[in-house]
């Protein structure tokens, strides 16, 4: 089975939580980041899942769309 993945942010916002550390293992399904965009939190979700080695961005740091969040392997 396919893993690993980059996350991107879906749309312009602020990160709110980062909810993974480097190194986790994270399962699929789990969500590693809040994004506020338009007074709404997103949470996004590892589809596949895998370990994180890359945080991109922290809490309260601004987020473009197409911005890499969280790298997984």
């Amino acid at each position: 089975k396919a893993r690993g993945e980059t996350l991107r942010a879906p749309i312009a916002g602020k990160v709110v939580k980062v909810l993974v550390e480097m190194g986790d293992e994270v399962p699929p399904g789990t969500p590693v980041i809040v994004l506020e965009a338009m007074k709404m939190e997103n949470e996004i979700v590892a589809e596949r899942g895998g370990k994180v080695t890359a945080l991109n961005k922290q809490a309260g740091q601004a987020a473009e769309t197409g911005d890499v969040l969280v790298e997984l392997t």
